[in-house]
């Protein structure tokens, strides 16, 4: 399976140097007729020169004849219909949908939210807010009423105080009044960190809605990012004189894991000699326990007993790290951003660049429509197509490609378990916005091979990888493992290929004392064993030397440069940042290999040469023709350049 990989690989880098657009140009030469272009051949040759390791193929016509032998390959490929294989057409597919994602989203957009979410992490917001819930489908009378209320709240905040309100409003059902703590970029959802972090310390934002209703905020502090920490503790729920003991026994020089796995009562950690996940600030529920672990300077300090709403702890820091570099985290972000809330930001985007650069034509009267056929039952889930839908009108279209009712009514069918419960009017309203989105980016995804030419190379890099790959799988390697008389027959032929050069039967040993390579010297010339060297030497649990031993090359990487080859314990060497010793038993003659021992590379050799007879039989298959004239301009060409 390695191997597998490892030749895909090289095949796919293969026609990523060869595979070009075809363009309107001077041909070069015709597989077949199929014409292959010069400005193809020049830039392909221009990308992979430093490439090509013999001195031969970097010379135009011994790299043209590379080119011409990629061409032949790919031209069988498609007469064997190895493109319309199923395997093959889902694994393109597949990696065609993938790599679209990376040309389909708002980049600049993209990079403006990492750069914003990077600069927040630099900072923790310590804040309190108010919260009326209300759902988010609420009639407009609700949410006007919700918006009025936590209209009046802020105002109480700013003429009575933030504690006082919260005292006399806070019920935990509809109307929330909580402190939060500190918190950073990515803990809160992306409305409430805005609003956190564009206002001004000892102020209140103004009401802003979240999916859980209208919030305002009161920023009490803001500070520097504390980094992120990975501690271990123990904790006793109630026993403070426990807790004192251990701690005793930790200033006695006691470990700090074993303790923990022996005492601690928090279970999920215990079993770990308490270490806990890497933190940061505001991500735990306890702020006492965050102040003092951030207190903690070095790794390995140790904390004094101290109590949180869980009991008493003793915590130890293993690790302290700040905010890394932008550069090493702007993927992660990128990550992030995508899965977070603010992703809508990235999709209306791309929707607005969409409808502006799409011709997009909508029917006035579409939406009424559907208002008359759509009843209740939509709302509980139970809603049918009506049989005498007006199917074949049309809803909107998109550059021309038009979108019926039918379309739109299999849509509200397929997606009506969404909107159970929803007022109707915002179901339909949110589907048919929900509908065009969807038609809008399906129809950029499959249209992006037109429109952007670095995605449709690549794109078609692959596929022709893809197909070389099914080819060398099916005619070559596959095959070739199946000859085994031929490659019997290969090897009888070829024999001479197939030997051992000089070799030694020898024990060789290394240390980074030279102290101990001296007694396995002495003990190597009184024919000690291995065992026994080791039983000698290697004492109280220590490895101070180890062995390499059997045949071995006289080019193997255990012996020393400048071993002279005879019978015998050579002197010390310096090798590898080590000192060795050899002891050389015997001296093996070059050697004729059996067909067992040179078996992996003789099917090798025979795979290479079942290529080069195949490739014969492609040249007297299709028809090769090299236009001279344009091959000389562009030799001229690219001598000139």
């Amino acid at each position: 399976m390695k191997i597998k990989i490892i030749v895909k690989f090289i095949c796919l880098f293969f026609v990523s140097a060869f595979s070009a657009f075809a363009q309107n140009n001077d041909v070069i030469f015709t597989v077949d007729n199929t014409p292959v272009y010069a400005t193809e051949f020049i830039r392909v040759y221009n990308k992979n020169l430093d490439l090509v390791k013999e001195e031969s193929q970097k010379d135009i016509d011994g790299y043209l004849k590379l080119f011409i032998e990629y061409k032949l390959k790919l031209q069988e490929a498609k007469a064997l219909n190895l493109d319309k294989k199923p395997s093959y057409q889902r694994e393109f597919k597949s990696y065609k949908k993938q790599l679209s994602k990376n040309y389909l989203s708002d980049s600049k957009v993209t990079n403006t939210l990492v750069e914003e979410a990077y600069n927040r992490l630099g900072y923790e917001i310590n804040a309190s807010h108010v919260l009326v819930r209300i759902d988010q489908n609420a009639s407009a009378k609700d949410t006007l009423a919700a918006y009025n209320e936590i209209l009046k709240l802020r105002e109480r905040v700013l003429s009575e105080g933030y504690k006082k309100v919260q005292s006399d409003v806070h019920n935990g059902k509809t109307i929330f009044a909580e402190d939060l703590g500190y918190f950073s970029a990515f803990k809160m959802v992306y409305p409430f960190e805005n609003a956190a972090y564009n206002t001004k310390v000892g102020e209140v934002s103004m009401p802003f809605r979240t999916q859980f209703g209208y919030h305002v905020v009161k920023v009490l502090d803001k500070r520097k990012s504390q980094g992120e920490v990975t501690v271990a503790h123990i904790m006793i729920k109630d026993d403070e004189e426990k807790i004192k003991e251990i701690y005793k026994r930790l200033e006695q020089g006691e470990q700090f894991s074993a303790l923990a796995k022996q005492f601690s009562e928090d279970k999920s950690s215990a079993s770990k000699g308490g270490e806990l996940n890497p933190f940061s600030g505001g991500q735990l529920s306890s702020s006492e326990f965050e102040k003092q672990a951030f207190k903690l300077e070095n790794s390995g300090d140790i904390s004094k007993p101290f109590k949180s709403q869980f009991g008493w702890h003793i915590v130890k820091l293993i690790n302290k790290k700040p905010l890394q570099p932008f550069n090493e985290i702007k993927a992660e972000l990128t990550n992030k951003i995508r899965r977070d809330s603010r992703s809508k930001l990235i999709d209306d985007s791309r929707i607005n660049s969409l409808l502006s650069k799409y011709n997009v034509t909508k029917n006035p009267n579409a939406l009424s429509y559907f208002k008359s056929i759509l009843n209740k039952n939509y709302t509980i889930g139970r809603w049918s197509i009506p049989k005498d839908i007006k199917a074949k009108d049309t809803m909107f279209t998109i550059q021309g490609k038009a979108f019926s009712y039918n379309d739109f009514a299999q849509y509200l069918l397929k997606t009506q378990r969404r909107n159970i419960n929803k007022p109707l009017d915002i179901a339909l309203n949110t589907s048919y916005t929900s509908y065009l989105n969807s038609e809008l980016f399906r129809y950029q995804e499959e249209n992006l091979i037109n429109e952007n030419q670095e995605f449709a190379q690549i794109v078609e890099e692959y596929r022709d990888g893809l197909l070389l790959f099914d080819l060398m799988e099916t005619q070559i390697w596959n095959a070739a493992k199946k000859d085994s008389l031929q490659i019997k027959t290969y090897y009888e032929d070829n024999k001479e290929q197939y030997y051992y050069k000089e070799r030694v039967d020898a024990i060789v040993a290394s240390s980074a004392k030279k102290s101990d390579i001296k007694k396995v010297a002495k003990l190597l010339n009184k024919n000690n064993s291995i065992e026994t060297i080791k039983s000698q030497i290697n004492t109280n649990n220590k490895i101070n030397v180890s062995f390499t031993s059997g045949i071995l090359a006289k080019n193997h990487q255990a012996l020393p440069k400048g071993l002279k080859i005879k019978k015998g314990v050579s002197k010390i060497f310096t090798h590898n940042n080590s000192y060795v010793v050899a002891l050389i038993k015997n001296i093996l003659p070059k050697t004729l290999q059996t067909f067992d021992e040179a078996k992996g590379k003789v099917i090798s050799d025979y795979q290479i040469k079942k290529e080069k007879d195949w490739l014969k039989t492609l040249a007297s298959k299709y028809e090769v023709k090299i236009n001279k004239d344009i091959l000389n301009t562009v030799k001229n060409q690219i001598k000139n350049q």
